[in-house]
């Protein structure tokens, strides 16, 4: 009788913590970043991909959510970089484990900065000129920024969640009410109560709770407060980047109950977009955190066909 052969081992995903100094006119600033690849990836190598986080929580939680029970299920970090992608993520200044000693409210232009300082530290570790990138609501501002400023450093870009005007956008309404309690503190508290309205306010029922309740758990391991900068902006300093400056490859996503990306302000920017290689996908049954909702594979298919399309070999 043949003994049964033993299924072939998975192989471990390898993680890596990075220091990354920003310099600024007040001195340096430290920068964590974390990278996750396959030891085995040479040879099948798909790229470098950089990840921009949002307001309301460090680049972990977002990026590498580990739910207890679900494996690498949740964790696009882990789903990349098991396809061959070396795969960062990083905390903006005053988040997680990032400096947090500037008093100020770190505004996109700072998380722009951050991600600027970030792109060329990988350059210098790993080589790499051009990123394919990916910011989830301010983050996607952030990233959209850095892309106004350094096309030359991206070589696809997604923007999801993201904001141009804030015209007809219903949380940024509600928001606007508190833009004086914004304004008056630099940072504002967070607990695993506010991270559950995220999930909540657009249309209850989109995220599993279980993941929910890992996601929150995560963000409040890192931080008990989060800055203010990025809220004042979208309160009150919008359009924060211009459209037409805008000139790589890029795809625009948008849950179907996202609150805060209005429909009709996402077409008008898109409309605007200088690159033809564009694309505007909407997520049905996913509100603002479609990483972490119910449909969550889907984000993930629609990521990797972008980033994995073939440049056009004709343009006209």
């Amino acid at each position: 009788m043949t003994a049964p052969t033993s299924a072939p081992a998975v192989e471990a995903i390898a993680g890596v913590s990075h220091w990354v100094t920003k310099q600024h006119e007040s001195g340096p600033i430290r920068l964590y970043a974390w990278e996750k690849y396959l030891p085995s990836r040479e040879g099948s190598f798909a790229g470098t991909i950089l990840l921009v986080h949002g307001s309301s929580m460090a680049s972990t939680p977002t990026f590498d959510l580990q739910v207890p029970g679900h494996g690498e299920t949740h964790s696009p970090m882990d789903y990349f970089a098991r396809l061959g992608y070396d795969v960062w993520c990083f905390d903006c200044e005053g988040y997680g484990r990032s400096d947090k000693t500037r008093d100020t409210k770190f505004y996109v232009s700072d998380g722009a900065d951050d991600t600027e300082a970030v792109a060329e530290y990988i350059k210098q570790v790993r080589g790499d000129e051009k990123l394919l990138m990916f910011g989830g609501s301010s983050g996607a501002l952030r990233a959209a920024m850095f892309a106004e400023r350094r096309p030359d450093r991206v070589k696809r870009l997604i923007l999801d969640a993201f904001v141009w005007t804030g015209k007809d956008a219903p949380t940024l309404e509600q928001r606007r009410k508190r833009l004086p309690e914004y304004l008056a503190s630099n940072r504002r508290p967070v607990n695993p109560e506010f991270v559950r309205t995220i999930f909540t306010r657009d249309r209850p029922g989109t995220a599993d709770d279980e993941v929910v309740e890992a996601f929150a758990t995560a963000i409040c391991e890192l931080d008990d407060s989060i800055p203010n900068g990025t809220y004042v902006d979208m309160c009150q300093n919008l359009p924060l980047v211009d459209p037409r400056k805008i000139d790589v490859p890029i795809l625009i996503l948008r849950g179907e109950y996202d609150g805060i990306a209005s429909f009709d302000d996402l077409l008008e920017f898109f409309r605007l977009l200088p690159n033809n290689d564009k694309q505007f996908i909407v997520v049905p049954g996913a509100a603002h955190s479609g990483l972490h909702g119910k449909n969550f594979r889907t984000n993930f298919h629609i990521m990797q066909s972008y980033w994995s399309q073939p440049d056009p070999v004709y343009l006209g």
